[in-house]
């Protein structure tokens, strides 16, 4: 290997570590000229550069902090910027927008064996770019894009929680993101249109007429997908029906950020969707269905100085509506008056929520084994306006993503009360970034998913 090429593959794990954590975050790596070239006249596949799956039984973090990695970048005003609402066009939005800087595909779910358990997971494929430009090269293995995923299963039966993850350049077949038909994939690990997808080697798509039946044009007619994810101490193979449909976060898909022009994100989701399929945790392999929530998202965004982690929770009621809402937090972890939330109703209509809007209140808390740093781990959560009152409590303490960078995602219950002490329960997901190496230093920013 050259000298080009090994400072190319240098730049690409340096890229990998920036990457591999923050998943309710938009990332960026700062840039120079280099970073304009070739990443990677890589030798054949087979010698790719590639992060070897981790579990709860093994090792993971790197010790980094995500706020003292994942500074502004300055060719930060070469990607495109998000300034304001824009009209969403499909099929085209599900797939890559490569002038901005970072996206992800984000779903998680809450799901039942056929014997009653309750199962937990987590499916992200996020892409970022090294530079605003592809590279000037012949190469097959030339490209600014790189990949990175994030798999987990949590067993409430048995309170195990594994994950793993990989990353890829886009190149060479072993990472990328097309729209017709959709696909979205890092070697193996899969998110696309269900008869679409890549069920064996040599397979091939042959048809480009939308799976659902519905125009192409319609949001939901890249449905029903397939997961399809596969590691040493888990698998999936889940199929996502469309639900009660998507829906616009923030302001008709524009996600502020914060203050500064730019700050923002362009962000739908899919708050219900019904989910059947099959689950593996070590030798158990479960028959599941429930529902699942994914998040799209796209930026080239950071969290403002000061701000150095988020809280973020994604609840599915039983009688039929969801709830997102997420804290930013400061070093002294107080959150932001820019954190916001969304009310989704049963018919889907929406409604915005301000922090004024609701109160959090810690209940418990949660000491990691790696090194004893304290996560929440029960929560009371009050929206006196809809007189709604419960309490959220995670279906295992250990869901901790001991990644790259260290942050807990984990299936949580909650039960309580609405509008005339109605009784109210559920199922959701619990993002929480910024309490492992709290080492972060003023004025450093980092990446951040929300409204």
């Amino acid at each position: 290997m050259g000298w080009k090429e090994g400072r190319d593959l240098y730049l690409l794990i340096l890229l990998a570590l920036v990457l591999v954590g923050v998943k309710a975050a938009l990332f960026t790596l700062g840039g120079d000229e280099s970073r304009g070239e070739t990443v990677g006249a890589v030798p054949p596949p087979g010698a790719e550069v590639e992060a070897r799956p981790t579990s709860s039984s093994g090792g993971g973090g790197s010790g980094l902090s995500v706020a003292s990695v994942m500074s502004a970048s300055p060719d930060d005003s070469l990607f495109a910027r998000v300034t304001g609402p824009r009209e969403f066009v499909f099929p085209l939005d599900h797939g890559p927008h490569p002038d901005y800087r970072t996206e992800w595909w984000y779903v998680t779910g809450s799901l039942t064996g056929e014997d009653g358990t309750l199962l937990g997971y987590q499916f992200t494929l996020f892409r970022s770019a090294i530079s605003p430009n592809p590279p000037e090269t012949s190469s097959a293995w030339g490209t600014n894009q790189v990949y990175l995923g994030h798999v987990a299963v949590t067993d409430a039966e048995t309170g195990e929680h594994v994950f793993a993850e990989r990353f890829a350049r886009g190149a060479g077949g072993l990472a990328g993101a097309r729209v017709e038909p959709f696909r979205v994939w890092l070697e193996g690990w899969e998110i696309a249109s269900a008869d679409y997808a890549s069920w064996g080697p040599g397979s091939r798509v042959d048809s480009t007429a939308a799976p659902s039946g519905l125009d192409p044009s319609h949001p939901d007619a890249v449905f029903p997908l397939r997961i399809r994810a596969h590691d040493l101490d888990m698998a999936m193979d889940l199929r996502l029906e469309p639900g009660k449909g998507m829906i616009l976060q923030g302001d008709r898909g524009y996600s502020r950020k914060g203050s500064q022009e730019g700050n923002a994100s362009y962000y739908f989701s899919y708050t219900r969707m019904p989910t059947t399929g099959m689950l593996r945790v070590g030798e158990q392999s479960y028959q599941v269905t429930g529902s699942s929530w994914m998040d799209r998202e796209w930026s080239t965004s950071a969290l403002e100085p000061g701000q150095v982690g988020w809280d973020w929770f994604a609840l599915q009621f039983d009688e039929g509506s969801e709830m997102m809402l997420y804290q930013i937090r400061d070093r002294e972890d107080r959150p932001d008056p820019l954190s916001k939330g969304i009310r989704v109703a049963e018919d889907g209509s929406t409604r915005l929520l301000q922090s004024r809007d609701w109160t959090l209140e810690v209940l418990d808390r949660w000491a990691s084994p790696v090194d004893g740093t304290l996560y929440p781990s029960r929560w009371r959560l009050r929206i006196p306006e809809q007189e709604l009152d419960i309490e959220i409590v995670p279906l295992t303490p250990d869901q901790e993503m001991n990644v790259t960078f260290r942050y807990w995602e984990g299936a949580v219950s909650f039960s309580g009360q609405g509008r005339g002490g109605a009784p109210l329960s559920g199922r959701g997901f619990v993002e929480m970034t910024g309490y492992a190496d709290r080492s972060d230093g003023e004025g450093d920013d980092v990446r951040i998913r929300g409204n």
